[in-house]
């Protein structure tokens, strides 16, 4: 059953605390996205947080965002759907028709499958390639020492607008080195946004350079 509790005043006490780190930075609120993290929440869930006035929210899934976005998009214009799970590739369709931005592309069939649907649709949403800091077996990215390359791919040989990179420290890391690769590698290829940070250490982001941070648990409470 999808949860429905959302952590009284979550979103409130996570705007403070961008503010704080943004001020800290010296940065201003406006460079620093918040994503609140809704998958497995429903629509009853989400509703207040849209009233409040958060209107970029992230899903993991593509089949559970169809299941609930449509409606809740229709009802309050303006809201951003951001993917931040893993994409397959017979899923861009759907993926570039419902997101406006995909924070996973990792692989040539990804950015094939993508190409194509951007083109059949005329559809452009932002695209985040996901680096993967840690090189972890188990999970989806780009190893350091091949993004440049696969960024060039992803341009050169695909036609693809990327807008950034994204990163998941391994979690029992400390978070700050693997931003700060992640920022580097933009550097070095001319990208300027950055989706690094969640819950429990997106102030550190913040302060090495995050563009867009991904907040589910601070805001809605444990899934």
């Amino acid at each position: 059953m999808p949860a429905t509790a959302v952590e009284p005043d979550g979103l409130a006490a996570v705007e403070a605390a961008i503010l704080r780190a943004c001020r800290d930075a010296r940065r201003e609120r406006s460079s620093v996205t918040l994503v609140a993290v809704s998958k497995t929440f429903d629509a009853d869930a989400i509703a207040p947080l849209i009233a409040a006035g958060q209107r970029v929210f992230g899903e993991n899934r593509v089949q559970e965002a169809q299941r609930k976005w449509p409606a809740l998009m229709a009802a309050h214009p303006g809201i951003a759907l951001h993917l931040i799970g893993p994409l397959q590739s017979n899923k861009a369709k759907e993926a570039v028709a419902l997101f406006d931005a995909i924070h996973s592309v990792d692989r040539p069939s990804i950015c094939e499958a993508l190409r194509k649907e951007i083109e059949r649709q005329d559809r452009q949403p932002d695209l985040f390639v996901q680096i993967n800091t840690g090189e972890e077996p188990q999970k989806a990215g780009v190893a350091p020492s091949e993004a440049d390359d696969f960024i060039a791919r992803c341009r050169d040989t695909y036609g693809l607008t990327i807008a950034g990179l994204m990163c998941i420290p391994p979690m029992d890391d400390a978070p700050a080195p693997h931003f700060a690769l992640t920022a580097k590698i933009a550097r070095r290829n001319g990208l300027t946004q950055l989706s690094m940070g969640m819950s429990a250490d997106f102030s550190i982001a913040i302060a090495l350079g995050a563009t867009h941070v991904r907040v589910g648990s601070a805001i809605f409470g444990t899934r």
